[in-house]
């Protein structure tokens, strides 16, 4: 499906719009005042279609001053962010790109997103380890301030030990899956050698006690998948220091093509890939790649200004003007 319209026509709105009935969330903001018109006094998104030949349908209700209310084949959820363990979605906005030119803190929060999604039973672990590393947080400034004893940190260690081993290795096997699609994408978006690497200390309680003074100096863990990177290299260079903005936006597009076809391989279905503003920055080689990457992968919604950006022609063509979309 490509979308088309001058800039500020509500592209970008309708892709948002998209995002936020299938995930719960929009992928440009967690302040859901700023998905409401200004003036109104709530927001609603309705989508419906089919998975597995079975009718689909979904409902989001946003109000101001309130929760959001979600609703799967009518049935109320017990969040709207629940639609994630549900739906597959994956978007690709210029603002991406901080995945590989960003922190570490970035490249963390993706992997662990990609990590929810191919193993749904891992969802929860990246915030129960968040949540052990704030108790033995807490725990190192209390006996910093001598209100408490170092023998009351060692549940606390053992926990975060157990729970960072558990986190690193399942992102260790998340990014697994997904280096070798990865790399192929890669290869055919003419960014060759491009691989993931996985960067941490290993993480034990022995290895927590062993730097017990600096952390109880600091109030705080200075060890643990907290503090993980992973590397974004191709031909062994790493994109994130020497690489330029192209191929860091060909990056990003290699991890949203690789993650989407190892959620295929593990459900059996295509998630649904949103891609606000690609095509203007690729040149017309890469532009025939990505068309030929999206045939057969299930639905994709592109936006650009101009249809001629599309190599291909899409199966649909929506034309966006203010508060109005048509076909063709």
């Amino acid at each position: 499906m490509l979308v088309v319209g001058p800039n500020g026509a509500g592209k970008t709105n309708l892709l948002e719009a998209l995002h936020v009935g299938t995930q719960g969330f929009s992928p440009r903001t967690r302040s859901d005042a700023q998905l409401i018109r200004f003036g109104e006094g709530g927001a609603r998104v309705a989508l419906g279609g089919h998975r597995d030949e079975a009718p689909l349908s979904v409902e989001v209700v946003l109000r101001a001053g309130a929760g959001k209310q979600a609703r799967l084949n009518g049935i109320a959820l017990r969040s709207a962010e629940q639609l994630r363990s549900d739906l597959a979605t994956l978007v690709f906005t210029p603002d991406r790109l901080a995945v590989v030119k960003g922190g570490p803190a970035v490249r963390r929060a993706y992997v662990d997103r990609a990590l929810g999604r191919l193993f749904p039973a891992r969802t929860e672990l990246p915030g129960e380890y968040a949540a052990a590393v704030g108790q033995r947080n807490a725990a190192l400034r209390r006996v910093g301030l001598g209100v408490s004893s170092r023998e009351a940190l060692e549940p606390w260690t053992a926990r975060t030990a157990a729970l960072g081993a558990a986190l690193a290795q399942a992102r260790s096997k998340a990014l697994a899956l997904l280096e070798p699609e990865v790399a192929v994408i890669g290869e055919a978006l003419r960014l060759p050698g491009l691989r993931l690497e996985y960067r941490g200390e290993a993480l034990s309680a022995q290895a927590l006690d062993d730097r017990l003074d600096r952390d109880l100096e600091r109030g705080a863990t200075g060890l643990g998948p907290h503090l993980d990177d992973v590397g974004v290299l191709a031909g062994g260079r790493d994109l994130r220091l020497y690489g330029s903005q192209g191929e860091q936006r060909l990056a990003v597009l290699a991890l949203l093509l690789g993650e989407a076809a190892a959620i295929a391989d593990r459900t059996g279905g295509p998630p649904l890939l949103l891609f606000d503003d690609v095509l203007s920055e690729l040149d017309p080689e890469r532009r025939r790649a990505l068309a030929s990457l999206l045939a057969g992968r299930g639905q994709a919604l592109v936006t650009a200004t101009d249809a001629s950006f599309l190599p291909v022609a899409p199966d649909l063509l929506l034309t966006v003007q203010p508060g109005e979309v048509t076909r063709g």
